[in-house]
């Protein structure tokens, strides 16, 4: 469940999605409160044993206006409380790095996305639910995305996609 970033992923790599029996759900542009609107459609009805929730960026690039560190935890925070009423087992991943936005240009995000990250995982921790860090493995020391990972600083390649699927295949 996510943004263009999980969109493109079943995009460049479909064969991931289909060795392993998963399934991508992600829309270009898509804020948490997107994802959430959709959550029952896109993950419940599908009835899956696990969710992986990869989403925040398009939050703190203000694609949807402004919108607090808490209230983008509480839109993941009702995911997975969905998640778990329905017997599935969500999964949240840490935002990926990013120190600008093409389509957001003055914004600064990577220390946002640094705390909302360690919200994220916090609230994982507390709650017993497995957490995903992409962050610590594909940032640069600026927190952006480098451009051996992404031409854009936040959309990934192939070759960071791979990385990620192992990250995952790992985890699960």
């Amino acid at each position: 469940m996510g943004d263009s970033i999980t969109d493109g992923w079943a995009t460049k790599d479909p064969d991931f999605f289909s060795d392993n029996n998963f399934i991508g759900r992600g829309i270009s542009g898509q804020t948490t409160s997107h994802m959430l609107v959709r959550f029952q459609r896109d993950v419940v009805d599908l009835a899956p044993k696990y969710v992986l929730i990869l989403a925040g960026t398009n939050d703190i690039a203000k694609n949807n206006g402004t919108i607090s560190h808490e209230n983008i935890l509480g839109n993941i925070k009702s995911m997975c409380e969905i998640a778990k009423a329905n017997k599935i087992k969500p999964v949240i991943c840490s935002v990926l790095p990013a120190d600008r936005f093409g389509w957001r240009p003055g914004l600064t995000p990577a220390k946002d996305i640094v705390r909302l990250n360690e919200m994220l995982k916090a609230y994982a921790d507390s709650q017993k639910i497995m957490y995903i860090d992409y962050y610590s493995v594909l940032a640069d020391e600026n927190g952006g995305l480098p451009a051996k990972h992404a031409s854009d600083g936040v959309h990934p390649n192939l070759s960071c996609y791979k990385i990620m699927e192992q990250i995952v295949l790992d985890t699960l």
